[in-house]
């Protein structure tokens, strides 16, 4: 599929006038809105990917205009980039370095630095001076899937000029940078004075095994030509490139049937990421596209996907390769638990060949460069699993999804370049120097990871107050949240408080096979499961000895079975992650944490039907902390009392305080501490138990303080 020419003149305008009205220059303004059309187009940009540039004026610190570069700068996503995401450095002090000969990556940056005219801003690009030293207006660079089908082929050059003849300069690989940089400027000096001899003009450079620039006077006249060369390298495939990144395929019934190895899988990698890193909570994205089950089919798919990355610094993202698991096949002779495991030792031998090629790799590759790098951790972000697809691997939830979008790029890349001849990119040795780029290396250690990193998290009743509340505050600290609710919107409303991964689940947690179902679109998500939540609750009000069965059965239903359903899904997973591990100190385990109520130690009066719930409740917890222990799997509960949500409304406050004789703030705060207890209050119980990693079978009692109420 083509990529899509999306210019508007409208459009165009309207960004310009409102940038205009905040002070920002028309060509800043222009600049922002191509750059955001080009971030639009996975096919073209990914995450970070690709850079844009405008030269113009802008005035320096005794207020004279002088010539600027704005250039996209470090942390941008094109897709969603600012006027400031283009910050501007000065371009005669960028120009001066062409009259070197050498420049270290280091002094590169720094020198980048020293020309931004606003100190503050973020490191322009590494690719600056290559803008700098094209002497056009505008510049657009991409990682085009169909440019680099072309560019990866092993008679990439001729091909190239086949293709598009004097339109483009064809640079060589080189590693981004000042070498880059001198030979980009160089190469489009001289194709542009053989194309000048013809009465014409190039209007763009195909960078062998990286990428594309073209540019323009223009920022529509740079897109455009974008667009049109793009597209003229589409229609030289034979298999046209077709990348829909927000499309899910829907699974059939053989892939929903092997998504049930996620959990065994996100266990595997888990006890293995602690021999090299501080976590083992991993979150698994998965995909099953048409190109994902093609590349499955190939015959020589352990060769093809060992050739390397579409473009090098896909490196840092995806390794240099993706691990390939076997498919996971059921026997009539054998037991599930017997063929499980039998899965579980191949994939456990299949990652540690991963791993022991990858060190292999490291070593020969420190020792070429003088034995200077700190290894990364050599586990796969990419892994191939017949029968079901591609799984992204990460620490969050969006940087595997982010990882599993890279990798469908490198699919289309690959899958489009052997239709035309061989997907050849470049070799191990430039793959290991983008990897271990020191300008990367100096970023090891800097990147914090939140308490909760990792950490997959459900909540039943989330969209309630409470449940609302724990869902924003755990998601504050990096978990991922997934909010079930039996009011969608009320679910879709608490999710829009979390980051932008967290889903929201429709389900009647009563009903056990809805819980399932539930739980296995959890595992299809996120891989497994750390936390469960279980927050559903509800309370009907009436004397127990008049009490019809149906409202002690409905209570009964919601307020212990719900919980009870909840915790059997979730110790289902957590046990599947954990299949048959001995040792201790490698068991991934999780947790079950319960919204209790005081009801289960100081019952009210016509409130029979929620206590005796809610006391067996409180025996539930405990039970599962007595019989999952040794699992590493923590049962906990939250006592809370007095809180605003539920059945105690604002009416039921009035009714009570005025029948009482005392004020509404007197009776919301009638305690031993005279303070009212909030929904913050709760969920920040249920924070600290779930990083309290030495507590089972406890009960944290949060209202306030009652005496009636205390556990001991």
């Amino acid at each position: 599929m083509s990529s899509l020419d999306k210019w508007s003149d409208n459009e165009a305008q309207e960004i310009i006038t409102k940038y205009l009205s905040n002070n920002v220059s028309e060509d800043l303004a222009i600049r922002t809105y191509s750059a955001r059309l080009l971030g639009s187009d996975p096919e073209l940009v990914l995450h970070g990917g690709g850079n844009t540039s405008v030269k113009s004026k802008s005035k320096d610190l005794y207020g004279n205009d002088i010539p600027v570069l704005f250039i996209k700068g470090s942390g941008w996503d094109l897709e969603t980039i600012e006027p400031q995401g283009h910050p501007a450095v000065n371009l005669q002090g960028l120009m001066e370095l062409r009259k070197l000969t050498k420049l270290s990556d280091e002094e590169m940056v720094a020198a980048q630095r020293r020309n931004l005219l606003n100190p503050n801003a973020p490191n322009p690009s590494v690719e600056a001076l290559l803008h700098a030293f094209i002497p056009h207006k505008f510049i657009d660079h991409t990682h085009s899937a169909a440019i680099l089908a072309i560019a990866n082929q092993p008679n990439s050059f001729s091909l190239c000029e086949k293709i598009f003849g004097d339109r483009v300069a064809i640079i060589p690989y080189i590693m981004p940078g000042f070498d880059l940089a001198l030979s980009a400027a160089n190469g489009y000096e001289i194709a542009e004075k053989q194309a000048n001899l013809n009465g014409k003009s190039i209007e763009g450079m195909i960078l062998i095994n990286h990428g594309i620039f073209t540019f323009g006077e223009t920022a529509k006249e740079s897109y455009k030509r974008m667009i049109s060369l793009v597209n003229k390298a589409d229609k030289n495939l034979s298999r046209s490139v077709t990348l829909q990144l927000k499309v899910k395929e829907k699974l059939n019934s053989s892939q929903k049937k092997n998504c049930l190895l996620l959990p065994y899988l996100r266990g595997v990698l888990g006890r293995k990421a602690l021999d090299f890193v501080e976590t083992n909570n991993w979150v698994l994205e998965t995909r099953s596209t048409k190109s994902i089950l093609e590349l499955l089919s190939k015959n020589n798919l352990k060769e093809l996907i060992s050739r390397g990355v579409a473009t090098p610094d896909h490196v840092i993202r995806m390794k240099s390769c993706p691990l390939l698991l076997d498919s996971f096949q059921q026997s009539s002779e054998m037991t599930f638990e017997e063929d499980i495991s039998k899965w579980i030792s191949s994939t456990n031998k299949k990652l540690d060949k991963y791993i022991d090629d990858y060190q292999n790799y490291f070593d020969e590759n420190n020792k070429r460069v003088g034995y200077i790098k700190k290894q990364l951790d050599p586990l796969p972000r990419l892994i191939l699993l017949p029968g079901l697809g591609l799984i992204g691997v990460g620490k969050s939830k969006a940087s595997s999804k982010i990882t599993a979008d890279i990798g469908e790029a490198w699919i289309e890349t690959l899958l489009s370049a052997e239709s035309i001849g061989k997907f050849e990119p470049v070799n191990s040795f430039d793959t290991f120097d983008l990897e271990y780029w020191s300008l990367e290396q100096a970023k090891l250690g800097k990147k914090k990871q939140s308490r909760l990193s990792g950490q997959v998290v459900v909540i039943t009743g989330a969209g309630g107050t409470i449940g609302s509340q724990i869902a924003k505050d755990f998601s504050d600290l990096g978990a991922e949240i997934i909010a079930i609710d039996i009011d969608k919107n009320s679910a879709q409303n608490t999710i829009k408080e979390c980051n932008s991964n967290a889903i929201a689940i429709q389900c009647d947690v009563t009903s056990n096979e809805e819980l399932e179902n539930a739980f296995n679109e959890i595992i299809y998500n996120f891989g497994g499961l750390d936390i469960l939540i279980s927050n559903a609750g509800s309370a009907w009000q009436g004397e127990i000895s008049s009490m019809q069965d149906s409202m002690l059965r409905k209570s009964m239903e919601l307020n212990f079975f719900s919980h009870h359903y909840a915790a059997q899904n979730s110790v289902k997973i957590f046990r599947a992650q954990d299949f048959k591990v001995s040792s201790d100190d490698k068991l991934i385990g999780g947790q079950l944490l319960f919204n209790i109520s005081k009801q289960a130690l100081n019952p009210g009066k016509g409130f029979g039907s929620y206590g005796i719930a809610k006391s067996a409740l409180l025996a539930l917890m405990k039970q599962y902390a007595i019989e999952e222990g040794s699992r590493k799997i923590r049962s906990n509960g939250v006592n809370a009392d007095r809180i605003r949500s539920g059945l105690l409304n604002q009416d039921m406050i009035a009714e009570r305080s005025k029948s009482r004789g005392i004020t509404q703030k007197e009776y919301m705060s009638g305690n031993l501490l005279r303070t009212e207890v909030t929904a913050k209050d709760v969920s920040e119980a249920f924070l600290s138990l779930a990083l309290m990693q030495k507590t089972t079978g406890g009960l944290i009692t949060v209202d306030g303080g009652n005496a009636s109420a205390m556990v001991r």
